[in-house]
C-alpha cells in the first residue's frame, strides 16, 4: 500500500451523525439497497466524467471503457465496489463524505419522529447514497483520485460510521473511486457472488454502463488471473422499446434517478421522431419531497444529448408547477457542449418544454380517470403545487383546471375530491356559473351564511380552504365555457336559477326597506361602502359581502401577514329583512340602542366571514350591555 501523508481526523457534520444512526436502524430490514445506492453513485460519476471530457478529452486518461466492478473476499469479509468515473479530490471527499449539502436539511431532521417505520420512508425520500454502506459495514474505506489530477493526489478516506472520519493523501495510479466495505458480523451473506449478482440484477439492471463481477472459476482455472463478466443489461433504459421494459425495471430506474426508496405512482416513456428527435421518461413520485415548497431546492430532469449525460436538474424542460416530476430527457437536436445559458435561449427547448408539459398533464389526466384512488393520494401530496399552474401556464389552463380537486357542499366529508367536470355534471338546469366560497378552514366555510340561498335551491358550491385558492381563482376565470362566481362578491345574481317572481319580490322588499337601510348606513358610517337587502340569506340576519373589484379576505390576510400594503376597501352590509332580529331592529325607537344593535350585528357578520374584529373590546361591551338589558 502507498505511503499515507497529510493524515487528518475530522468530525462528521451533526446532521450526518443523526442520519447515520437513524438510517442504520430504520433501513436495516432492507439492507441490500446499499449496493443499489453505491452503484447509482458510481454511474453518476461515470456520467460526469463523460460530460467533462467533452471539453477536456485528456480527463479520460487513455480511454479505458467506463465500467463498475463489484468484488468480494469471503476470508477478509469485504465487499469492494470500484468505478473509473470522475473520482474525487481531497476537498471533494471532505465535502461529499462528511457533510450533507442539501437545502432544508434542518427542516428534514425536525420531521423525523423516532418511529423507525415512518422515518425509513422519510430517509429514503431524503436520499442516503454513500452512507448506506454503513448498514452492512462497520468500517468503510474509500480510495479515490479525481480525473486530471496527478497520481500522488489520491485520497484515502476511512470511517467506522460513528463520530469522525480520517482523510489521508495516497498515491493512486488510476482515476475513479474504490469503496471497500468491511462487513459487520452477521453480514457475511454479501461476500458471495450469487447474492451480489442477484442484487445487481434486481436493482441495477438498467444502469447504462457495464457492472462486472468476477467470473466463477473452478479447478485449475481458479489460480489464473481474475476474469470479469458483465451481469447487467448495460443499455440506457430509455432507449429501449417500451414493450421490452418490465414495470419492475421502470420502478428501479425511477429510484436511480430520484434517489427515492418508494415506487413511483405513474410514468410515461416516449420517443419523438420528426422535426424534433428526443426520448423522454417521466415519473410521478408517490410522495412529496420534503423540500417541495423551497424555491431554491434542486429540480428538473436529467439531460442527455445523444446518450451522453449533460446535467442533473435541467429545469428548463418543465414549468415550476411540475417541479416534482422526475426523469430523463435525451435529445438528438441539442449540442453536446450545451450550457444552462444556451438552454434558456434555445427555441428547441421551448418546443420540448411544451410537449413534455402536455405529456405530464396527459399522464395525470389518465391517472385521475383510470385510478381515482391513486389520484386522490397524488392530490394530497401535490395538489397545492398543481394549483400554481393556471397562473404560470396560460396555454394549458383548461387542462390544469380539469386536474383540480375541491371540497364542496355536495360532499360532507370535507375531502378535496370534487372535479370541475363532476360539478358541472350535477349542475342545475339553467345554471351557467360555477359558484365557490373561500375561507380559512372547511369548518368555517361549510357553515357560512353565504351558502343559505344555495342550500335552499339545492345548488352546489365549491369550498376553497387552501391559502393559495383565492390567488388561484384570480387566474382561473372559467371552465368549459362556465365562469366562476365568488358567492361573497358583488350583488349575487343567480340568473335563470331565480324565477321572475323571486326577482320581483326581492325588488319590492328592497323598496319597502329603504328607510331602514338609510338608518343602518348612518349608524355604521365609514365602516361600510353600502347597506342593502340580501338575496343570499334565508336563516341569518345579516352578512358581509365584498365589492366586485375588491380584494377578498383570504388574499388580504396573506398580504397583511407578509407585511405588504393592502388596498383600502370597505365591505357591503346585507340584511335579511324577514329575520326577526331585523324586524325588531326596524321597530327600535332609540337611536342609541339602534346603533349598538347594528354594530353588534355588523361585528357578528364579520366573525362569521372569518374576519377579526378591529375593536373587540367595544363589541364585548355592547354585547354585555344587551345581555344585561335582556336579563333585567
Amino acid at each position: 500500500m502507498s505511503v499515507e501523508t497529510q493524515k487528518q481526523t475530522l468530525g462528521f457534520q451533526t446532521e450526518v451523525k443523526q442520519l447515520l444512526q437513524l438510517m442504520i436502524h430504520s433501513l436495516y430490514s432492507n439492507k441490500e439497497i446499499f449496493l443499489r445506492e453505491l452503484i447509482s453513485n458510481a454511474s453518476d460519476a461515470a456520467d460526469k466524467l463523460r460530460f467533462e471530457a467533452l471539453a477536456k478529452p485528456e480527463l479520460l486518461e487513455g480511454g479505458d471503457p467506463l465500467k463498475i466492478r463489484v468484488s468480494f473476499d469471503k476470508a477478509a469479509r469485504t465487499v469492494t465496489l470500484e468505478d473509473n468515473g470522475i473520482g474525487m479530490s481531497r476537498e471533494d471527499v471532505i465535502a461529499h463524505l462528511g457533510t450533507i449539502a442539501k437545502s432544508g436539511t434542518a427542516d428534514f431532521m425536525k420531521n423525523l419522529s423516532g418511529d423507525q417505520k415512518k422515518d425509513s420512508t422519510l430517509i429514503g425520500q431524503f436520499g442516503v447514497g454513500f452512507y448506506s454502506a454503513f448498514i452492512v459495514a462497520d468500517l468503510v474505506e474509500v480510495f479515490t483520485r479525481r480525473a486530471g489530477l496527478p497520481a500522488e493526489s489520491g485520497v484515502h478516506w476511512s470511517s467506522k460510521g460513528e463520530g469522525d472520519f480520517e482523510v489521508a493523501t495516497v498515491e493512486q495510479a488510476t482515476r475513479g473511486t474504490r469503496i471497500v466495505m468491511h462487513l459487520k458480523t452477521g453480514e457475511e451473506e454479501f461476500a458471495d457472488g450469487w447474492r451480489l449478482r442477484n442484487i445487481i440484477k434486481k436493482y441495477s439492471d438498467h444502469i447504462a454502463l457495464p457492472i462486472e463481477l468476477p467470473k466463477e472459476q473452478h479447478g485449475e482455472e481458479a489460480a489464473t488471473e481474475v476474469e470479469w463478466e458483465t451481469v447487467n443489461r448495460a443499455s440506457a433504459l430509455w432507449t429501449r422499446p417500451r414493450t421490452e421494459v418490465a414495470d419492475e425495471e421502470y420502478q428501479e430506474f425511477y429510484k436511480h434517478v430520484s434517489h427515492d426508496f418508494e415506487n413511483p405512482l405513474s410514468w410515461s416513456h416516449n420517443k419523438v421522431e420528426g422535426k424534433l428527435e428526443y426520448s423522454s421518461l417521466l415519473y410521478v413520485p408517490g410522495r412529496a419531497p420534503f423540500d417541495l415548497y423551497q424555491r431554491e431546492a434542486p429540480r428538473g430532469l436529467k439531460l442527455y444529448v445523444q446518450r451522453v449525460f449533460i446535467m442533473d436538474q435541467a429545469d428548463e424542460f418543465l414549468p415550476l408547477y411540475l417541479r416534482f416530476i422526475k426523469g430523463v430527457v435525451d435529445s438528438n437536436d441539442l449540442s453536446l457542449n450545451i450550457s444552462r445559458e444556451i438552454l434558456q435561449k434555445d427555441p428547441v427547448i421551448d418546443s420540448m418544454k411544451s410537449a413534455l408539459t402536455k405529456r405530464v398533464l396527459d399522464m395525470l389526466e389518465k391517472l385521475a380517470k383510470s385510478q381515482p384512488e391513486q389520484y386522490a393520494g397524488f392530490w394530497k401530496n401535490f395538489g397545492q403545487v398543481i394549483k400554481e399552474g393556471p397562473a404560470e401556464d396560460f396555454a394549458n389552463k383548461e387542462k390544469i383546471a380539469g386536474l383540480l380537486r375541491f371540497s364542496s357542499t355536495h360532499d360532507a366529508s370535507g375531502e378535496q375530491s370534487v372535479a370541475l367536470a363532476d360539478y358541472l355534471a350535477r349542475a342545475k338546469e339553467g345554471q351557467d356559473k360555477i359558484y365557490f366560497l373561500s375561507g380559512d378552514s372547511y369548518a368555517q366555510v361549510k357553515n357560512s351564511p353565504h351558502l343559505e340561498v344555495f342550500r335552499k335551491k339545492g345548488i352546489e358550491v365549491l369550498l376553497l380552504t387552501d391559502r393559495i385558492d383565492e390567488w388561484l381563482m384570480s387566474y382561473l376565470t372559467d371552465f368549459d365555457g362556465k365562469s366562476f362566481v365568488d358567492v361573497t362578491r358583488g350583488d349575487l345574481d343567480l340568473g335563470k336559477l331565480d324565477s321572475e317572481e323571486d326577482k320581483k319580490a326581492q325588488e319590492e322588499v328592497a323598496k319597502s326597506k329603504e328607510g331602514l337601510l338609510e338608518r343602518l348606513k348612518a349608524a355604521l358610517g365609514d365602516a361600510v361602502s353600502e347597506v342593502r337587502v340580501s338575496h343570499r340569506l334565508t336563516d341569518s340576519p345579516a352578512i358581509l359581502a365584498i365589492g366586485e373589484q375588491d380584494m377578498g379576505m383570504q388574499m388580504r390576510q396573506i398580504l397583511e401577514a407578509s407585511g405588504q400594503k393592502v388596498p383600502e376597501s370597505k365591505p357591503i352590509f346585507e340584511i335579511n329583512p324577514a329575520h326577526s332580529l331585523i324586524e325588531k331592529l326596524d321597530a327600535e325607537q332609540s337611536e342609541d340602542r339602534f346603533a349598538d344593535l347594528t354594530h353588534i350585528l355588523f361585528d357578528q357578520a364579520a366573525l362569521a366571514a372569518g374576519d377579526s374584529l378591529k375593536d373587540p373590546a367595544t363589541y364585548v361591551r355592547r354585547l354585555n350591555k344587551l345581555l344585561v338589558e335582556l336579563t333585567v
